[in-house]
């Protein structure tokens, strides 16, 4: 049998190509080899969108990006989290057993915390909403950036209490593990600065050719040993290193030049997912065909393993 890995993406904004170096293409890389459940992680998402109309045009939105860059709803589960109920009831019962200090070393919180951020409980309790999202469905592994690795063992952590504390009628919860793929790297964005909505410093994955242009030209050239950092950490996700190295040789210096380079590789790649997204966003019926049976695939899993758990602490009372 396939092994089973989830993960998500938040419909906080318009996907770019951190979005897709970092976890959406690995997402189809991996469809053919595994049972996958991808789902748009809309209830994350209302940490930081708060505006209704906003909420569902992303959601919306990004169901399509994931068909525009090639996930196949016959082969891997596309759904809405929100769709599924269970998220929610097993992050309460998983509440019960997590300890405040324990979540207070979770980096998302600490890292607003050191910003004096007024943190949300929705923010402090991100990782158990994660944690539920990865245990209901026996998942094995979980795709993830680096960055990410916390929230994995997270719900690693808690699954074992779990199975520790009502363990008299098994294991509930499988242990899942990180999928972490060592050449993929932290994409850069125009400022240097780890590619992010946040920061607005983004090149969008279906931006048009102007925008395209205008961003790479924009490119903050910080250069070390007569190379343009930022511009060749790009231009890495395009080009193999032979061919980059021999390139950035013949025009050292000239920035303007490989920057223009870099804005036709861009573009070149680009240009398919574009028109194929405008087709697949011309059916909005079809693409709302597609979460809903998603979602009804994601709750019959779902549901099943929340029966479990519910059984296991009491919360069902047998005839």
């Amino acid at each position: 049998m396939k092994k089973t890995i989830l993960s998500g993406v938040k419909p906080s904004g318009q996907a770019h190509l951190g979005n897709y170096f970092g976890a959406m293409k690995q997402f189809v890389d991996l469809q053919d080899h595994y049972t996958g459940y991808f789902m748009i992680a809309d209830l994350h998402a209302l940490n930081t969108v708060q505006d209704a109309k906003e909420m569902a045009e992303n959601t919306l939105n990004l169901a399509i990006d994931y068909l525009a860059i090639g996930l196949d709803p016959q082969k891997s589960v596309i759904f809405k989290q929100s769709d599924v109920p269970a998220h929610t009831e097993l992050t309460w019962i998983l509440n019960t057993i997590v300890t405040m200090p324990y979540l207070s070393r979770a980096h998302a919180f600490k890292d607003a915390e050191a910003k004096n951020k007024e943190v949300n409980v929705g923010t402090f309790d991100y990782p158990i909403l994660m944690a539920a999202d990865i245990l209901l469905y026996d998942t094995d592994l979980v795709p993830v950036g680096k960055d990410q690795k916390q929230h994995v063992e997270i719900a690693r952590d808690i699954a074992e209490k779990f199975n520790r504390i009502y363990g008299q009628n098994g294991d509930t919860f499988k242990l899942p593990q990180e999928l972490i793929k060592e050449e993929t790297q932290t994409t850069p964005g125009i400022d240097g600065q780890k590619m992010s909505k946040s920061y607005k410093n983004y090149i969008p994955l279906f931006a048009e050719d102007d925008e395209i242009q205008k961003l790479v030209m924009s490119i903050v050239t910080d250069s070390s040993g007569g190379l343009p950092v930022n511009v060749y950490a790009i231009h890495q996700l395009f080009r193999s290193e032979d061919e980059l190295k021999k390139i950035y040789a013949e025009h050292e210096g000239k920035y303007k030049v490989l920057k223009e380079l870099l804005a036709e590789d861009i573009k070149a790649f680009i240009r398919p997912l574009r028109e194929r997204r405008k087709a697949i966003a011309a059916d909005k019926k079809a693409v709302l065909r597609i979460l809903k049976e998603g979602g009804e695939r994601a709750r019959a899993q779902a549901d099943m393993r929340l029966a479990v758990a519910k059984k296991n602490v009491g919360l069902t009372i047998e005839e």
